[in-house]
């Protein structure tokens, strides 16, 4: 039977997935990073479970997913949640910032490539939006912290997001991966990330148009999916960024399709299988070799995030007027970090190859983060008083979405 490896690879994923989800509920540890580990050491380092050349699909799963994760992230973007939410804005522009700023510069420092820095400053951004909120939800909080912590995990993907696709050219003019004279790659920077917006804007408006007109009120899983796979193909063909389209076209349905909610909710519907596939195979591709030669970057990269949060979050509260129990802690809530980051670090490798140390480097970190984090964050909630008030989480705002 042809593709019988393949199926039985697909099936097992998935039941690892729902058995990773079960152990980590127990152990208090997410599933991501059980799931990371568990590809590690299934892969060709270690046990060497899976057949030669078993990830040969893994780039077509790496676009699959990220098309629909940066669809995801646009519906965060809102403007009337961003008009919402001042502080929050605030914090999470300052918490980005100072992320990408504070690990950029240890990162140049240790290694002396500006694109590395580049590159893993734009991915410490990224934080772990489910991981923070599972905190929340099992403790009960509630709060000004709790809410302000709410609000921005809600849409610091997306800024992070943005700032690699912009990182994400400069390494590569700094890097010399382009033949072109420096004028000629800067212009086709502005032309890849202009171009990936400009699509996202063109075929976001036919989207929002249609949702919810075929069947009054109800976005079919059809019409959604196909525009987001058909953004990621016409953005592949073109050259451009089809994580910045997709989030685009996320941004525009988002802001200007009525029954707004039904579309994100489709493909988050079908997203699991697919991010259960590819947190397995991203581990699977772990070279532990490269691990004792990360010994510096690494300390300087966890250690650079953690102060780019703390800090960041200080400032970002003091600029939004937030009470000085929150500025204190929100930083500090912060910390885990998941799927989007590893998704960033496998298109940054795709691009820039001779940077074998990025993927590595990211998937160790993500697991200390998904270990570290998620206590961190609780520890935080406790210390502000907000623990076991009750968790009210935050409404959707949609006077069209049904759903109780």
């Amino acid at each position: 039977m042809q593709h019988a490896t393949d199926l039985l690879l697909i099936g097992g994923t998935l039941l690892l997935a729902l058995a990773a989800h079960g152990l980590g509920q127990k152990i208090h540890v997410p599933r991501v990073t059980l799931l990371l580990l568990l590809g590690a050491l299934a892969g060709p380092d270690m046990l060497a479970l899976l057949p030669e050349g078993s990830d040969q699909s893994f780039g077509f799963i790496t676009q699959l997913t990220l098309a629909m994760v940066g669809f995801l992230l646009g519906e965060r973007m809102s403007v009337r949640n961003l008009a919402e939410g001042r502080e929050a804005l605030i914090v999470s522009l300052a918490v980005t910032v100072g992320t990408a700023a504070c690990v950029a510069v240890a990162v140049w420092l240790v290694t002396g490539s500006p694109a590395a820095a580049l590159l893993l400053g734009a991915i410490a951004t990224a934080t772990a939006p489910a991981a923070t909120l599972d905190v929340m939800r099992e403790a009960g909080a509630r709060g000004p912290l709790t809410r302000l912590v709410y609000q921005v995990v809600a849409i610091d993907d997306a800024w992070g997001a943005i700032l690699f696709s912009l990182a994400l050219v400069a390494a590569e003019l700094l890097a010399g991966s382009s033949h072109n004279g420096t004028g000629e790659g800067l212009a086709q920077g502005f032309i890849e990330v202009g171009g990936s917006v400009l699509l996202g804007i063109v075929l976001g408006f036919p989207m929002a148009w249609l949702t919810g007109r075929l069947r009054p009120g109800e976005p079919m899983l059809l019409e959604s999916a196909g525009f987001v796979f058909v953004a990621a193909g016409i953005a592949g063909l073109l050259e451009l960024s089809y994580l910045l389209t997709c989030m685009t076209l996320g941004v525009v349905v988002a802001n200007q399709a009525r029954h707004h909610i039904r579309p994100f909710r489709s493909i988050e519907g079908i997203s699991e299988p697919f991010l259960a596939l590819f947190f397995f195979m991203a581990g699977y591709q772990l070279e532990w070799s490269l691990l004792p030669t990360l010994g510096m970057l690494g300390l300087a990269y966890v250690g650079a995030r953690v102060a780019g949060r703390l800090v960041g979050g200080q400032i970002g509260g003091y600029l939004a007027g937030s009470n000085g129990h929150t500025r204190k802690r929100i930083g500090a809530c912060l910390m885990p970090q998941a799927g989007v980051a590893l998704g960033l670090a496998l298109v940054a490798t795709e691009r820039l190859p001779e940077l074998t140390y990025l993927l590595p480097l990211v998937i160790g970190a993500t697991v200390i983060f998904e270990l570290v984090g998620p206590p961190l964050t609780l520890v935080q909630l406790r210390h502000a008083g907000e623990t076991g008030q009750g968790y009210e989480e935050e409404a959707d705002g949609d006077d069209d979405d049904p759903r109780p």
